[in-house]
């Protein structure tokens, strides 16, 4: 008997030790309910720009894993804003366009356009990002059309930002890097 409960303590203090484990990512993997988050400045920008913008990305991965539900906030930006996305490439380096987070003066291509909302000048931009709205990345980048579990995984390595454009610095006015709360 003393065997037994020795047992079943242990089964239930690797159950504990498991669980939250089990909350980063579902039994299929994804990375239902982690929080993502950003800080954006000029500073990040490759190569940097001298500007008193700056802005926020936060955003929340659905349950299932199937979808994204963001927040992208910004002010002082230097000329009219163009248009916002997230990127995939890791700090210090320009990449592909994956997702557009909001449209300007530049529009979204037409398969994703009808779910991209309009940009602010100034202020907040809300969304939910679904696999439709996933571009495919460069082609020596590998990053398949459609495919959301991808860019969750760039975004623990470290190899996704968000950017917002302007008239005066089309490459990016401001931008950062997108991390998980939970990654270091």
């Amino acid at each position: 008997m003393k065997t037994l409960r020795i047992a079943l303590a242990g089964s239930i203090a690797l159950c504990v030790t498991a669980a939250p484990m089990a909350a980063d990512k579902g039994e299929d993997g994804r990375d239902g309910g982690a929080r993502l988050r950003a800080n954006l400045s000029g500073y990040d920008e490759v190569p940097s720009v001298n500007t008193p913008a700056r802005g926020r990305f936060r955003a929340t991965v659905s349950d299932d894993g199937h979808s994204i539900a963001y927040t992208l906030s910004y002010d002082g930006i230097a000329s009219v804003v163009q248009q916002s996305h997230i990127h995939f490439a890791q700090k210090s380096v320009n990449g592909s366009i994956v997702i557009w987070l909001c449209q300007g003066a530049v529009r979204a291509p037409a398969a994703v356009a009808a779910a991209t909302p309009e940009c602010p000048q100034s202020g907040t931009v809300t969304g939910i990002i679904t696999p439709a709205q996933v571009l495919a990345s460069a082609a020596t980048q590998q990053l398949p059309a459609g495919n959301l579990d991808a860019v969750l995984a760039a975004i623990r390595a470290g190899s996704a930002y968000a950017n917002v454009h302007s008239a005066v610095s089309p490459g990016g006015e401001i931008r950062g890097q997108i991390k998980a709360d939970d990654d270091d």
